[in-house]
């Protein structure tokens, strides 16, 4: 009798257990599909946490796992969204380099920092009156590094070297600006592509072989500083110069996608995702660094196979969602919660304030257009602390959005549409067309192909409200 009733209390015991565990697992399931609704794990740091931006360079919405179809395996871009926040609504308010760049850094708009389009070499490019974020985080105790392709200026005071970044190598601006250039050779000819290593140059003129050498030699630099300054926070940003044309990728990556040289150069962006996130786990600095993977823009369609995808309107230079719409994820372990996604609505110029506050760095003395978005994004708060998002495409103020993302408004504009795409290289051709002033519901038409403005007065009139404002403050002496 005692024999039987141990038995009994043993079977009783482990039903409960497992009992828990499916609750648990259930609710865990639960959590997840609730995510919109708090994205929170928030634990608390004695230290501040490290910060890695990988910001890649025209690729396309739909290039990496999880965002494309699943066609080109990115295993590292997938475990990165695994481990943090899959973000479908992040955006950039400019869908050209420099002033993409530009507003990344500053946390402001284009409008502010007269920061249009692509800056030549030898321009000015972002003034110093705008402290970028290499000298904010740097002024707050941080080490800082940038390797990789800079756009911002390329003047002795406007080099990464003197906008507070500790540790740089890369290009001062686009790799088809050179001598090799399909459209204008002769132009782009009088100004040698070089590399630059902490304020020198140490590759005068950049050739095909070194092109070619970009992706590995900017990821070597991310994992030696990793690897050197692991005992203080750090501030690493890393633009790559890829996939932006002329595309280029090492020997190792040279045809081993199988389905042509842009997935080659995939392949070797992922693994150098992997090579970074590695360096942080095995210096134990996974749990306390937070790492930022997008794009500067949507692609380039004109490069026809040399180009990305995006399942949006248009691409690049256009302040349509497949130029401003860009892949984001975030991961941040101490204050994100693991394998989620999120259509919560942010953009670039967010990134600044909000990383700054995650760090504890100070950044009330700066007029900048970017807000902390921190208890939006984790629904902790029902609203956006932004009013709008406003886009642009060189100097021309064209549309703007609910900072919820439901709504977007596209004032009277030209813009440019692919007529016939390009092939291995060269460039195809494009057709202007026009645009007159359309409202569309991003929610439920995020092509925005059915316009809504005479159904939605209200609404219209509040970004028409909006648009005014920004016009005002922004663009008035323009």
């Amino acid at each position: 009798m005692r024999f039987t009733i141990f038995k009994l209390n043993k079977i009783f015991y482990f039903s409960m257990a497992v009992m828990a565990m499916l609750l648990f697992n259930f609710c865990k399931s639960s959590t997840k599909q609730s995510n919109q609704e708090h994205l929170g794990a928030e634990v608390k740091s004695a230290s501040p946490p490290n910060v890695v931006i990988i910001f890649l360079d025209d690729s396309g919405y739909g290039d990496f796992q999880p965002f494309g179809d699943g066609d080109l395996k990115t295993p590292h871009v997938a475990q990165l969204a695994q481990e943090g926040v899959t973000f479908t609504n992040f955006h950039v308010p400019q869908a050209i380099c420099s002033a993409s760049r530009a507003a990344l850094l500053t946390g402001c708009y284009p409008g502010r920092t007269k920061v249009f389009g692509a800056h030549g070499p030898k321009e000015r490019g972002l003034e110093t009156s705008f402290p970028t974020m290499g000298e904010v985080f740097k002024k707050a105790g941080y080490t800082t590094a940038l390797f990789g392709k800079w756009h911002c200026g390329d003047q002795p005071d406007t080099r990464p070297h003197a906008r507070g970044f500790d540790e740089t190598c890369g290009l001062m601006y686009s790799n088809d600006m050179w001598k090799h250039h399909p459209e204008n050779p002769e132009y782009w000819g009088k100004f040698p592509i070089q590399f630059w290593e902490n304020g020198k140059v140490t590759i005068e003129d950049v050739s095909y072989k070194e092109q070619k050498q970009l992706t590995k030699w900017y990821t070597e630099h991310v994992v030696d500083f990793i690897n050197s300054h692991k005992e203080k926070p750090f501030l690493l940003y890393v633009p790559h110069s890829m996939p932006h044309v002329p595309i280029f990728a090492s020997e190792a990556f040279e045809g081993k996608s199988g389905k042509g040289l842009y997935a080659d150069v995939l392949l070797e962006l992922d693994w150098s995702v992997g090579q970074i996130t590695k360096a942080l786990k095995s210096n134990g600095l996974d749990d306390n660094t937070v790492v930022v993977f997008t794009s500067d823009n949507g692609p380039w369609v004109a490069y026809g196979n040399h180009a990305g995808v995006t399942p949006f309107r248009e691409a690049k230079s256009t302040s349509f969602e497949g130029g401003t719409r860009s892949a984001c994820i975030i991961k941040y372990p101490k204050k994100l919660e693991a394998d989620m996604s999120s259509n919560k609505a942010f953009m670039s110029i967010d990134l600044l304030p909000t990383l700054a506050k995650w760090a504890n760095v100070d950044v009330s003395d700066l007029e900048i257009d970017g807000k902390d978005v921190t208890s939006w994004i984790l629904g902790e708060s029902t609203e956006n602390p932004n009013a709008y998002y406003a886009f642009s495409t060189g100097k021309n103020f064209e549309s703007i959005m609910t900072s919820d993302g439901e709504w977007k408004l596209h004032l009277n504009h030209s813009y440019r549409r692919l007529e016939k795409a390009g092939k291995d290289g060269l460039p195809g051709a494009y057709e202007t067309k026009e645009i007159d002033l359309s409202l569309f519901n991003l929610n439920k038409n995020p092509k925005e192909d059915k316009n809504v403005i005479l159904e939605q007065p209200e609404i219209t009139a509040t970004l028409k409200k909006f648009a005014i404002e920004h016009q005002n403050q922004f663009y008035s002496e323009d």
